[in-house]
């Protein structure tokens, strides 16, 4: 058997974990989709816009409580002599005490979460789901650090997805229709934790020895700041175009865009699966100089993901009355929001790849452009909006303000962030391949067959439609845009090793 080429094992081990993560995806398509039908065909749009709401709430406070250690965490374990499983319980006690905080205010605050209704029953020990959610993503992160992307795919696409839908299902038939959704995702968060820890003790075990130390406590959390900050500001921008429906619209409404938002971010899953193995294959790089072997590294990844994000865009969005229909009747009036979202997350792809770097080699100029990012993303969908309504637009054409202000705001943060890694690097960073284009004309052409069946046969513009896209946007892709290197990688037959050309190290800035 070949040896690999030196320096070549970091893409080997991205490209595994993209097999992974693809496999995943998959599972989590399968699980997502009966949530939607179970929550839009017998909770309705209200409810579920109710619980979106409140659930975007949560999940941002417990987004803040990691402290950007779902990326800070590799930082950490491969720049110190501790042993690793007292970092990986410092970073689980530093997230711990600020899902305190975060729990304090919203418990405080229940407002917050529902906005536009009464706060009863259970829904005030909502807030207490942070640590699970908080505590979930370190364990996760630290598994990453060891290559461990199963783990992730475990609790992310099987274990929180499936329990939901089935919980969901379960609770409208025996306990609650009002508060059953939020009761649901409550049960998933607590597996999810579950299925996260098991493999966390199986592979560090014990923290024999482990002592609080609560100076290197607040050093942790005081220089995770930056990526706290923008890994808070890259999952606002997914979420703050819910927030701002909830301010202008009804829950209906938010209910109806939240459906396109959940089908939207399904590619974006395919992304930020990879940052937990993308940190740890970056810092080594940079940790030895080797700022060519970065760049090559965004670049190959960038191209998986931008391919991989195209190609379900297209197989969703192109049946997309279909795709929103199974969800229920009232649902097919967000169809257009459906393909703006799946547009932003197409042109998000070189954004985000590009920030795995960047949080790293200039944080706080990242940061200042996903601030600025985001704050535009708001002044525009808050203009889009009220221009909409002056002219007298129906509320759903309206609604799509959010969507289409997200594509635009992401495509600049992909500009300006590739040009500014581009240029510390010293080498492209781009993952853009023109074959893409050939790519998405054939599947679009087939897609477009589909949709010209007769409404009686929508099931199969689903059943047949979205695998022929997937089908003719993947061949023309593997056929025309994949070099040989990338075949290799994704095929990894018995004895066969990828064959990369050899990156020199460069030294590192002083």
């Amino acid at each position: 058997m070949s040896e690999p080429a030196p320096g070549n094992e970091d893409i080997a081990a991205l490209a595994k974990g993209g097999r992974t993560n693809f496999f995943g995806f998959l599972l989590r398509l399968a699980a997502r989709i009966p949530f939607l039908i179970v929550a839009g065909r017998y909770y309705g749009p209200e409810a579920l816009g109710r619980f979106a709401y409140a659930v975007l709430i949560v999940e941002f406070a417990a987004q803040l409580a990691t402290l950007g250690l779902k990326r800070g965490l590799a930082q950490q374990l491969s720049s110190t002599d501790k042993p690793h499983v007292h970092v990986v319980w410092d970073a689980m006690l530093v997230a711990f005490l600020a899902s305190a905080v975060a729990t304090i205010l919203l418990a405080l605050f229940p407002q917050a979460m529902f906005p536009n209704s009464q706060v009863r029953g259970v829904e005030w020990l909502l807030p207490l789901i942070v640590f699970a959610i908080a505590g979930t993503d370190v364990a996760l992160a630290a598994l990453a650090y060891l290559h461990n992307v199963r783990a992730t795919v475990t609790a992310r696409a099987i274990v929180e997805p499936w329990t939901i839908s089935i919980a969901a299902i379960l609770l409208y038939f025996t306990l609650s229709k009002r508060d059953g959704l939020i009761i649901a995702y409550v049960i998933s968060m607590l597996a999810a934790l579950a299925a996260a820890l098991w493999p966390l003790f199986k592979t560090y075990g014990r923290p024999s020895g482990w002592r609080p130390e609560p100076g290197a406590l607040w050093t942790l959390a005081r220089r995770n700041t930056p990526l706290a900050a923008a890994d808070a500001i890259e999952w606002g921008s997914r979420r703050i175009d819910i927030a701002i429906l909830g301010l202008f619209f009804s829950p209906a409404i938010v209910g109806i865009y939240y459906v396109a938002q959940q089908v939207a971010s399904l590619p974006q899953k395919l992304k930020t699966s990879f940052d937990p193995i993308l940190g740890p294959v970056i810092t080594h790089k940079l940790g030895e100089g080797d700022k060519e072997a970065v760049a090559k590294q965004v670049r190959q990844v960038g191209f998986w993901i931008i391919a991989a994000q195209a190609g379900v865009a297209l197989a969703l969005g192109i049946p997309g009355e279909a795709v929103m229909g199974i969800v229920g009747e009232e649902f097919i009036s967000g169809t257009a929001i459906l393909g703006f979202l799946l547009a932003a997350e197409v042109v998000a792809a070189t954004a985000a790849v590009s920030e795995a770097a960047l949080v790293y080699v200039a944080r706080h100029r990242n940061l200042m452009i996903s601030t600025f990012m985001i704050g535009a993303q708001a002044a525009l969908s808050i203009a889009l909006i009220m221009a909409m309504q002056e002219l007298g637009w129906p509320t759903i054409f309206q609604a799509a303000g959010p969507a289409i202000a997200l594509s635009l705001a992401l495509g600049l943060a992909s500009v300006l962030k590739a040009r500014l890694l581009g240029r510390l690097l010293g080498a492209p960073v781009s993952g853009w391949r023109w074959p893409l284009i050939w790519a998405a004309a054939g599947a679009t052409v087939v897609g477009s067959f589909f949709t010209l069946l007769p409404q009686s046969l929508e099931w199969a513009e689903l059943i047949f439609g979205i695998p022929a896209i997937l089908g003719v946007f993947g061949i023309i892709l593997w056929t025309r845009g994949f070099t040989h290197e990338d075949r290799v990688l994704f095929r990894m037959k018995g004895g066969e090793e990828p064959s990369l050309p050899i990156t020199r190290p460069i030294p590192p800035d002083r």
